[in-house]
């Protein structure tokens, strides 16, 4: 029986000094490959809103749209926990209806959500998925969906108060019962003094070596998605090229007349192909 990986599997990995991986997936088939490869944690992204659906920020993504993916995604995994991010105003408005579209998403299959920020009200919608037996991945540093008011995407934590800062941010996370925090867009001495401070695992999102976990959105890992390149994006693949080929030599071969082929087509049996025939004459 395969073992699942839980809140307490990642805080293990931390406490033994150990790392996990952390990968995008939005629809059945990238999941599954992806949870027989070994990856621990799957996250459905509110990056789909860009990568999948071709907005331009993450700002456009609803919870509608969260909730099919996060679906999809589940029915793909076997071993590695789900987490689906609670895409810009899903959480904001008030506690009720935060909670109610945050167990939507464990109904859909998700084994936890991600939720952005550490304002008072933030926590207390934290504490609240908690108590209610939602696990929360806190994200610190640069936070996309607070991206109008940071003002452009910028990294974060780039002085010592700075880095102090989202140090006790993280601290507050961690009180409210968060499970781990990502860190984005944060300077590798930074994070890892962060880190080094908390007692739950930090994932690092540009922010470093010495994170617990390291997360890339898989679109560009795979070298499929190419309107930009974030500087920590390492690409272990060019699925763009692949795609392009495959789709122009099958655009060959049907204009060519080599597609379909021989044992690509269904037959007539013998007794039917000559009733065929005979009647056409």
């Amino acid at each position: 029986m395969i073992k699942k990986v839980s809140v307490n599997t990642i805080q293990k990995i931390k406490n033994n000094g150990e790392k996990f991986s952390v990968l995008t997936a939005y629809d059945y088939s990238t999941a599954k490959y992806l949870d027989e490869a070994g990856i621990d944690i799957i996250l459905i992204g509110d990056s789909l809103a860009m990568v999948a659906l071709g907005y331009d920020t993450t700002h456009s993504v609803g919870v509608d749209e969260m909730s099919i993916f996060t679906k999809a995604v589940a029915r793909g995994v076997n071993r590695a926990m789900v987490v689906t991010d609670m895409p810009f105003m899903s959480y904001n408005i008030d506690i009720e209806s935060a909670l109610i579209n945050v167990c939507n998403m464990v109904k859909y299959g998700a084994n936890a959500v991600k939720i952005e920020g550490c304002s008072d009200y933030i926590l207390n919608v934290i504490k609240r998925c908690v108590e209610s037996g939602v696990p929360v991945m806190g994200h610190l540093g640069f936070t996309p969906q607070f991206l109008n008011t940071i003002g452009g995407y910028n990294i974060q934590g780039k002085s010592f108060d700075a880095t102090l800062n989202i140090l006790d941010q993280a601290k507050e996370l961690e009180k409210a019962g968060v499970f781990s925090i990502v860190l984005e867009m944060v300077p590798e001495e930074s994070a890892q003094y962060i880190t080094e401070n908390l007692t739950v695992p930090t994932i690092s999102c540009g922010a470093g070596r010495y994170c617990t976990g390291q997360v890339m959105v898989s679109d560009d890992m795979l070298g499929k998605f190419s309107e930009f390149k974030p500087k920590f994006a390492r690409k272990y693949g060019d699925m763009k090229s692949l795609i392009l080929n495959c789709a122009k030599q099958f655009d060959y071969d049907v204009k060519h007349g080599f597609y379909p082929a021989d044992d690509e087509v269904f037959k007539l049996a013998e007794d039917e192909l000559k009733q065929l025939k005979m009647h056409s004459m």
